[in-house]
């Protein structure tokens, strides 16, 4: 299989330069690679808008076996750079299946990497930590492609939000899987309403929303504070929730400066991963970038309210500081390296994860948070 594909050639900024074949779009392409290490959900994965301008390399060595279909979609199409595999299965055999791996990032336009070392690259960037890089069936100098990538934008200098948010409003009405059947579950009656800005939702995290009985209206990014707030006050919603999303949330000033007022107006309102971030930013504490970020279905966490340990799918670079204990309790931590991974802030109605308690894929060990979001707005 792998001598019909084309060759692909890699140059990363720490100078290293590969050579592997090529089982997705025919280009040239500039992006952030990190690694993941969930065993499954490569399409979840790659059609999460928070992997916007990244390369996915995949320590999961068998990739593509159970190929592609419509009900696992994260968002309506793939948003990552590329993916980067040790090994593509085009067979592919699964009763969901619909088409293959490679049919789905070709009809994406994204870029995908085969048989090569993600051993290797893994531990590359475990040790010297995320990256950009450049990957081209075009262009096969090594020389060519270091002036190509000096030359394009880093991640942390492009608005990613702007391409991944939706521009129209909606209601989201699905909820989530029931059982092996793969059929919606039947939403409960909604005991709230709440405005969810799109900086890059997934989609199971608006199922689990309806699921849990919240009614979901989702916004751009370009939302205004002081529509909501008036919203709020006439009592047309009851809470504001902060969704994920690609990118360097420190780019973001237009969206932290609207946030600032809602916090202001003391509105409820909670926040997955880059919305987490945006909220410690907004209260006056910046994120840092980690090494190598959190990109994985297999991360510990300890729940501090209750002494549990929870197994957590979790994607995410930057993290919010140590400091930020000054104006609110940390309710999860990272016990991978001691990261904060939730807060509940002094005397305000909000709170905020930074890992994905929707999963998809992953554990579901922590959707008990959005019924935590219900019982909030409720009050």
């Amino acid at each position: 299989m792998s001598n019909s594909l084309k060759k692909v050639w890699i140059y990363l900024e720490n100078g290293t330069f590969l050579e592997a074949n090529s089982f997705g779009a025919d280009k040239t392409e500039v992006g952030e690679i990190v690694f993941n290490t969930s065993m499954t959900g490569y399409q979840e994965i790659m059609s999460d808008p928070s992997y916007a301008g990244q390369f996915v390399t995949f320590t999961m060595p068998e990739i593509g076996n159970v190929g592609v279909n419509d009900q696992d979609m994260e968002s309506l199409k793939a948003h990552a750079k590329g993916m980067i595999v040790r090994k593509y299965q085009a067979r592919y055999s699964n009763f969901r299946a619909q088409n293959s791996l490679q049919n789905f990032l070709v009809d994406n336009d994204v870029m995908g990497i085969c048989d090569i070392d993600t051993r290797y690259l893994t531990k590359m960037l475990r040790s010297e930590g995320s990256m950009m890089m450049i990957a081209s069936t075009k262009v096969n100098d090594k020389e060519e492609l270091k002036t190509l990538l000096e030359n394009a934008p880093r991640i942390e200098d492009v608005n990613y939000i702007e391409q991944v948010s939706t521009k129209e409003a909606y209601t989201h009405t699905t909820s989530t899987y029931a059982g092996r059947e793969f059929k919606y579950e039947e939403a409960p009656k909604a005991q709230a309403k709440i405005v969810a800005i799109d900086f890059g939702v997934k989609g199971n995290i608006l199922n689990e929303m309806v699921s849990a009985g919240i009614e979901v209206e989702v916004i751009p990014n370009s939302f205004t504070a002081q529509d909501l707030i008036q919203k709020y006050n006439a009592k047309h919603i009851d809470g504001v929730f902060l969704s994920n999303g690609p990118g360097d949330p420190l780019v973001l000033k237009k969206e932290q400066e609207q946030i600032k007022q809602l916090i202001d107006a003391k509105i409820p309102m909670f926040g997955i991963c880059l919305g987490h971030q945006l909220l410690s930013i907004s209260h006056g504490y910046d994120t840092f970038k980690l090494k190598f970020g959190h990109h994985g279905g297999n991360h510990p966490v300890k729940n501090e309210k209750t002494g549990l340990v929870e197994i957590t799918a979790q994607n995410h670079n930057y993290n919010v500081p140590d400091n930020i204990v000054e104006i609110a309790s940390v309710t999860h931590k990272n016990l991978f390296d001691g990261t904060i991974e939730g807060l509940q802030y002094n005397g305000a109605p909000i709170f905020s994860v930074q890992h994905h308690p929707e999963a998809s894929p992953g554990p579901k060990e922590s959707r008990y948070i959005f019924s935590e979001f219900l019982s909030l707005i409720k009050r």
